[in-house]
């Protein structure tokens, strides 16, 4: 389905029910805004959403909700009124308008004249998850998942599995003249299973997911392939030591463990801490702030990941910015607001959680290119180290850029071999420093399998990250054992 398509569809689902023209949405955005008024838009709001969680065998919880509802909001230099109501009709979004208005002096309205905004290529389906297979064969795809699990492995004694989807559909109205629309699916299976040996017990976790329906969820093939690395996860902790403490050589996987590049740096090079001064990278365009193998972007623009956008909430079409090129900090990310602040352009990374929520610049997809390095090359090269195969979760501080993580899979590196696994690893570091000890940088760049959710400032938005195998020097791991000799 192209743009206009799908502006059609949005029209007829968001906007006809309630007997809302083309004409009323020009006159509440006029409502909102006035000629001492820098910018305001109206964003309009659908979502189904229903998830099922099953625990040892058990459907413990479903549910399915429905939220409608539009926003306003009115700008006037770096101050932004913003009103929301769920009730979608042209009275409603009028006392919205008046009220987010309240920026500037009640002066003479501006006409407003809309015009479709011009094409933009379109990442995924419009069709909705909910309803791509029957709500029977998502419970059947559950125990499966449940039975499997316990299949692989007798030490696996619990097993939870997740299943959510969405479908939203958005229409985007601006003072810039343009209006726009976008359908949204999503669809997430997220898998946690407990393994015990000898009363002792290790949990290991996997998912994945995007913009698909269940249906393409299933024929990808992937179900069994999270089930298998979820146990492999368990039972490999089963087996692990204690982790080191001490400063070392760490190499860090692929993909997920992109996750420390999306919190220590990538949040980092947003607009809106790059305008306050609050970030490490402020003022530093066109500095070496990374070793010369390092490029870094963030691209919204990939077909069905999770944190891709064929338009960004304001309006914008998303776009692969290129944050740093070769050890160079080349960009930031930026939404309408903090640009028109900096006297840049968007970068189409304005993004919100809801109709209830402002937004502001928010990653996509975010990860570094791939390198010239084989993974059994970096490894060979560390004579005493640590490799972080996967991550957990983790702390920044935007302001330093300093970072805690957790390994939650790990081993230790001996005379250039993997050798064996440990538990209980913290990586602390500083992400702008991390950068300049980055020596190796791998050829398997993989994306994560589509599980992530970034916060910032309250508001939840789904991400991907990625990276290759990169060798970092001298960072410090957090455990409880010491260094060997």
């Amino acid at each position: 389905m192209n743009s206009s398509d799908t502006l059609i569809e949005a029209q007829i689902k968001l906007l006809q029910p309630s007997n809302i023209s083309h004409a009323d949405v020009e006159q509440i955005l006029a409502a909102s805004y006035t000629k001492s008024h820098d910018y305001a838009d109206i964003y309009i709001q659908h979502t189904e959403q229903e998830s099922w969680v099953l625990e040892n065998g058990i459907i413990k919880d479903g549910g399915y909700s429905i939220s409608r509802g539009g926003g306003i909001r009115s700008i006037k230099d770096d101050l932004t009124g913003f009103s929301y109501t769920d009730d979608i009709t042209v009275t409603s979004l009028m006392r919205a308008a008046n009220l987010a208005r309240t920026t500037a002096n009640n002066q003479e309205n501006t006409k407003i004249l809309l015009q479709q905004k011009g094409e933009a290529a379109s990442c995924y389906t419009t069709n909705s998850p909910l309803n791509s297979i029957t709500n029977a064969e998502k419970l059947d795809l559950l125990q499966y998942i449940d039975t499997s699990a316990r299949k692989k492995d007798a030490r696996i004694k619990q097993v939870i599995a997740s299943l959510t989807s969405s479908h939203e559909i958005i229409f985007i109205a601006s003072t810039d003249g343009e209006f726009a629309a976008d359908i949204r699916p999503m669809v997430r299976l997220y898998i946690n299973v407990i393994a015990e040996q000898n009363g002792k017990k290790e949990q290991g976790s996997y998912g994945g997911g995007g913009r698909f329906t269940y249906e393409h969820l299933i024929e990808r093939g992937s179900i069994d392939s999270y089930i298998n690395e979820a146990v492999r996860q368990a039972t490999l902790n089963l087996e692990a030591r204690e982790a080191p403490a001490g400063q070392l050589t760490v190499v860090l996987g692929s993909g997920w463990p992109g996750v420390l590049l999306h919190e220590a740096i990538g949040h980092g090079l947003e607009g809106d801490f790059i305008r306050k001064a609050t970030s490490a990278f402020t003022g530093k365009i066109g500095e070496r702030v990374a070793d010369a193998a390092v490029t870094v972007v963030d691209n919204g623009t990939l077909e069905n990941r999770r944190g891709s956008l064929t338009i960004d909430d304001e309006g914008m079409p998303t776009q692969c910015t290129t944050l740093i090129e070769n050890g160079i900090l080349t960009s930031y990310m930026y939404d309408k607001h903090n640009a028109r602040l900096q006297g840049v352009s968007s970068t189409g990374n304005g993004r919100r959680q809801s109709y209830a929520h402002l937004p502001m610049p928010r990653m996509t997809n975010t990860y570094m290119l791939a390198g010239n390095y084989s993974p059994d090359e970096i490894i060979e090269s560390v004579d005493h180290g640590f490799y972080a195969a996967n991550f957990g979760g983790g702390q920044v501080d935007i302001t330093s850029g300093k970072f805690v993580f957790t390994a939650s899979e790990a081993y230790m590196i001996k005379h250039g071999k993997i050798t064996y696994p440990v538990k209980g690893a913290t990586l602390i570091g500083n992400g702008p420093d991390v950068l300049t000890h980055v020596s190796m940088v791998g050829n398997d760049l993989n994306l994560d399998e589509g599980v992530g959710t970034c916060g910032k400032e309250g508001q939840n938005v789904p991400v991907c990250v990625g990276q290759p195998t990169i060798k970092v020097d001298n960072l410090t791991i957090g455990g409880t054992s010491e260094l060997d000799a």
